[in-house]
C-alpha cells in the first residue's frame, strides 16, 4: 500500500480501519527518513518509538482512538518533551534533557500520537534559513541547493519531504509561515495567547507562538484545535473560546502600496492569480491602507533582540547547559557564551543589550513599542473595513544555501511580510499558491492570509476553499 503524502484524516482512516498498523505507518516514515538523511532534517529520532507504537495501537484496538492517535508528528528542537533531548540547535544546550512536557506536548499526549523526532532549526529560533543551526544547514526537499527557510526549517522540511504527517514549529516573526512557503506546505501562526508557550524555549516572549505545519489547511486546523486553550502555566494565554467561529468572510483587503517595492515579480504574479481565485470563490477583494507596515521590520529588529538579550541571559553554564571553564566566574561566563553561542545569537544578544542600555532605551526600545502600538491600531482599523488581509508570505522564493549568510540585512528582509502579524498578535496562515521557475527547479510561492484576533476559524474556512479552487 502506498503510504506517501498522507494527511491526518487519511492516515487515521487507515489506522482505525486496521488496513495499516501503527508500526507499519511509523516504519514507513523511518525508512523515508533514512533515505533522505542527507537533507539533515532531524536532530534526533526518538528511541522510544516502539513503546509509543504499542501504546497507540492498544488504544486503536480498544476503539478509543482519536483522529491523532498513531499519527507521526515531528517536533521542533525548542519544544520540550519530558526525558528527551532539546537543544534549540545550539551547542550551549547540546546535552540538555527536558525535565517536563511543554503544554502543547501534554495536550497532544492525550491523543497518543507518535512523536517521531526533533527537527533542526536556526539556533534559538534566530534566522530565516536554518543555516544558523550549530548542527549544519537543513536542505530544502524541493531543491537541496536551497534553504528550507527558518527558523522552523527542519519542521517544514519534514512535512515537505514526507518524513512526518505533520509537525510543530514556533513563529516569532514568520518562522512557521516563511519556511512553510519555501517548502510548499501550510503553516499557521496562531493568535498570540491562543496556544500556551509553557515548555517552549523563549526567544522573544511577547512575539513567540507555537503552531502547526502540514500538507493542507485541514490538518493545521486539527492540530490547532488539539493544542489551543487557556493554560495556568502561561499567564498570556487567553480566556474563553479560542479560535473563534467563522463569521462569514466577505471582504479581503490588500495593502497594495506596501507591495510595490522589493517583491519578486513572479511572486507578485502568483499573488495576483490567487486574488482572482479568491474573487472567483465569491470574496470581494479591495485595496486598503496599512501605512505603519513600512516600520514593522525596523520595530521588530529592535523589540525582538531586546527580548532575546533578556531571555538568553539564563544560558551561562551555571544551572544547566554546557560550560567552558574560565580562570574565574566572569571569565567562565565570557568563554561559555562566546564559544557556545553561534554568530547570529551573539549578534542579536549584543544588539538587544545595546537598545536596552542606559541612554538608548528611550531612543530605540521605548520608541519601538510606541510604533508597535500604532501597527496594532492600524490592523484594528483595517479589520473594521475588511474581514481578512492578503499578502504574499515571502518577497522571494527559497534562496540558495550561502546566498545571504554574509548579508544579515538581506536575510532579515525575508521577514518583511510576516513580522507585523507577530507585532500585533493576530493570526496568519501561509498556503501554497503556485510555483516559479528558477534554473532547473520549480520553487513554491505562498499566499498569506491574516485575520483579526482569535479569527483562526475564518482562516481555516477561506484556506480550505482556496485549496479547492
Amino acid at each position: 500500500m502506498d503510504l506517501s503524502n498522507l494527511t491526518i484524516k487519511k492516515a487515521s482512516e487507515l489506522l482505525q480501519s486496521k488496513k495499516v498498523s501503527v508500526k507499519e505507518l511509523v516504519y514507513f516514515y523511518l525508512n523515508q527518513i533514512d533515505k533522505k538523511k542527507d537533507l539533515n532534517i532531524f536532530r534526533e529520532i526518538y528511541g522510544d518509538l516502539d513503546d509509543q507504537i504499542e501504546k497507540s495501537q492498544k488504544r486503536i484496538d480498544k476503539g478509543e482512538a482519536t483522529e491523532l492517535t498513531g499519527i507521526p508528528i515531528a517536533i521542533k528542537d525548542n519544544i520540550l518533551i519530558h526525558g528527551k533531548g532539546a537543544s534549540s540547535s545550539s551547542k550551549i544546550l547540546e546535552d540538555y534533557t527536558a525535565t517536563y512536557d511543554a503544554t502543547v506536548i501534554a495536550k497532544l499526549k492525550d491523543h497518543d500520537p507518535i512523536f517521531i523526532g526533533r527537527t533542526n532549526m536556526d539556533e534559538f529560533a534566530m534566522g530565516g534559513s536554518t543555516e544558523n543551526s550549530a548542527y549544519g544547514v537543513t536542505k530544502n526537499p524541493v531543491d537541496p541547493k536551497r534553504v528550507p527557510g527558518g527558523s522552523s526549517g527542519g519542521s517544514a522540511a519534514s512535512v515537505a519531504a514526507d518524513l512526518s504527517v505533520v509537525s510543530l514549529g514556533s513563529d516569532t516573526g514568520g518562522s512557521i509561515r516563511q519556511p512553510a512557503g519555501f517548502c510548499g506546505i501550510v503553516g499557521l501562526k496562531p493568535t498570540y495567547g491562543s496556544v500556551s508557550r509553557h515548555g517552549l524555549m523563549s526567544m522573544a516572549s511577547s512575539l513567540d507562538v507555537i503552531g502547526p505545519m502540514s500538507k493542507n489547511v485541514e490538518d493545521s486546523e486539527i492540530i490547532f484545535n488539539a493544542i489551543k486553550g487557556k493554560d495556568p502555566k502561561d499567564s498570556t494565554t487567553v480566556e474563553g473560546e479560542v479560535g473563534g467561529k467563522d463569521k462569514g468572510v466577505k471582504t479581503i483587503g490588500v495593502p497594495r502600496s506596501f507591495l510595490k517595492e522589493g517583491i519578486d515579480p513572479d511572486v507578485l504574479e502568483n499573488f495576483e492569480i490567487s486574488l482572482k481565485k479568491l474573487e472567483k470563490a465569491g470574496y470581494k477583494v479591495v485595496d486598503i491602507d496599512l501605512d505603519s507596515l513600512k516600520y514593522a521590520l525596523a520595530v521588530y529588529y529592535i523589540i525582538m533582540p531586546a527580548e532575546v538579550s533578556s531571555n538568553l541571559a539564563r544560558y551561562d553554564g551555571i544551572k544547566y547547559g554546557n560550560k567552558v571553564e574560565g580562570k574565574d566566574l566572569i571569565d567562565g561566563y565570557f568563554k561559555t557564551r562566546g564559544n557556545l553561542f553561534g554568530a547570529e545569537a551573539r549578534r542579536r544578544i549584543i544588539l538587544g543589550t545595546y537598545v536596552l542600555s542606559a541612554g538608548y532605551s528611550d531612543q530605540y526600545y521605548n520608541k519601538a513599542w510606541l510604533v508597535r502600538n500604532l501597527i496594532k491600531e492600524d490592523y484594528e482599523k483595517a479589520f473594521k473595513k475588511v474581514d481578512l488581509i492578503a499578502t504574499p508570505t515571502s518577497p522571494t522564493p527559497a534562496f540558495k544555501i550561502g546566498e545571504r549568510s554574509e548579508d544579515p540585512i538581506a536575510m532579515y528582509l525575508s521577514d518583511i511580510l510576516t513580522v507585523s502579524a507577530n507585532l500585533s498578535g493576530v493570526p496568519a496562515i501561509s498556503i501554497p499558491d503556485g510555483v516559479v521557475k528558477r534554473e532547473n527547479s520549480e520553487l513554491p510561492t505562498s499566499l498569506q492570509l491574516v485575520a483579526p484576533h482569535l479569527g483562526e476559524q475564518s482562516l481555516f474556512e477561506v484556506g480550505k476553499k482556496f485549496e479547492r479552487i
